[in-house]
């Protein structure tokens, strides 16, 4: 059957030829019929000639998220079973003894825009986020199961970008029965993982490098992990030697699991401690009690999901970094994260910077931080390098 022919405004297809994924409502001059929500089209320059084919999403800004930048190629089932087994093999060297959990397809990373799955043991939990991923989500979880040969598939499909491609919520099984309870190793350590209702699709697996790393700097230091959720620094930290952490969440329920994943591990909860408040509150009423630390981790929610966000989310940033560098002690480590795809990384440094200013900090930058090797940027797609972070020590 015939695509639905698109035509981009004159000039319009630059994004194409470099092979951007995603083709704006203001680029598109005329469209030669009414393909539905996830419809595959046919993309062509101002001139006729086809360029890619792609999924059609009438309600969103980013009305064409593109499948093949090859327009001959069929958008089918076996392409997509051929997709997923890419992205699949791909991460087999991330998988062994002392890892089991791992990012498995990173949306138009993989050249599946819309589509995000992540692997804990025996089980894998997929988020939709768009029309197109939506229309082949039978393919889709096919292709996943045969190519994993996983127990059980859990969807987590209720993040609020989906209201912005017309999608409702969808959470659930999908395939297989879910275990009791979902454990994982990393790096030799065990974290309890609630797939159901935690944050993301349970874990942070994003984090995976920069916990390794935090964990090789702690040995006896005094360590303050912020937005700990279910404990991933705090139990790096414990893990390299840290005589103490006192690791802070406004979740009860993932202080809970973090409480868990420190008896999973066997570590000294005298070591710990445990604050139940809002990050914010919490920081300036250490600095009035005249704590200090040697290490702090922030790795905070998303502030800024789009550049519309950047704004609001530069105040939040400089905020949290300006009252940790107060708390930090001389040739201390602040370990400080975003997440926030509004948030460049040179924009990110500047906050930072002017945080340390603010605090009358004399700090440096000692290496950055990105997402671990599961979470590929394609070099086409730099929306997709959404997680960065810095190190800074504190001399003075």
């Amino acid at each position: 059957m015939a695509l639905v022919r698109v035509t981009l405004q004159p000039g319009r297809e630059k994004s194409l030829a470099q092979w951007h994924p995603w083709i704006f409502s203001g680029s598109i001059a005329t469209v030669d019929g009414a393909p539905a929500g996830g419809d595959t089209v046919l993309l062509h320059a101002s001139d006729g000639t086809p360029l890619a084919s792609a999924a059609w999403s009438p309600e969103s800004k980013i009305r064409a998220r593109v499948w093949s930048f090859d327009p001959r190629e069929n958008i089918d089932a076996d392409f997509f079973r051929a997709r997923v087994r890419t992205a699949v093999r791909a991460r087999d060297g991330l998988l062994d003894s002392a890892h089991n959990a791992c990012r498995l397809i990173h949306g138009e990373s993989d050249g599946l825009p819309g589509f995000v799955a992540d692997r804990y043991q025996d089980v894998v939990v997929v988020q939709i986020f768009a029309a197109g991923a939506e229309r082949w989500r039978d393919a889709l979880i096919d292709a996943l199961a045969e190519a994993t040969g996983c127990a059980a598939i859990y969807e987590r499909s209720s993040v609020d970008v989906r209201t912005l491609e017309g999608l409702a919520p969808r959470e659930g099984p999908v395939r297989g029965t879910m275990p009791p309870q979902v454990s994982i190793i990393e790096d030799g350590l065990s974290f309890i993982v609630d797939v159901a209702h935690g944050q993301k699709t349970g874990f942070y697996l994003d984090q995976r490098n920069n916990r390794k790393r935090v964990r090789a700097l702690t040995s006896g230091r005094d360590v303050l992990n912020c937005f700990c959720y279910t404990g991933g620094f705090t139990i790096a930290a414990l893990a390299g030697g840290a005589k103490s952490v006192l690791s802070i969440d406004s979740s009860a329920e993932a202080l809970a699991l973090a409480r868990e994943n420190i008896a999973a591990n066997a570590f000294d909860p005298a070591r710990t401690e445990w604050r139940d408040a809002d990050v914010f509150a919490e920081l300036r009423k250490l600095r009035d009690a005249a704590r200090a630390f040697d290490m702090i981790v922030l790795d905070p929610p998303k502030f800024a999901p789009t550049a519309q966000h950047a704004e609001k989310a530069t105040r939040a940033y400089k905020d949290i970094n300006l009252l940790a560098l107060k708390l930090l002690r001389p040739g201390g480590l602040l370990a400080t994260f975003s997440c926030s795809g509004g948030i460049s990384a040179d924009l990110f440094q500047k906050i930072v910077a002017g945080a340390a200013l603010d605090a009358r900090a004399n700090a440096m930058v000692v290496e950055r931080f990105a997402a671990s090797a599961d979470h590929p940027v394609a070099l086409n797609f730099p929306q997709g390098d959404y997680l960065k972070g810095l190190l800074v020590r504190k001399s003075s």
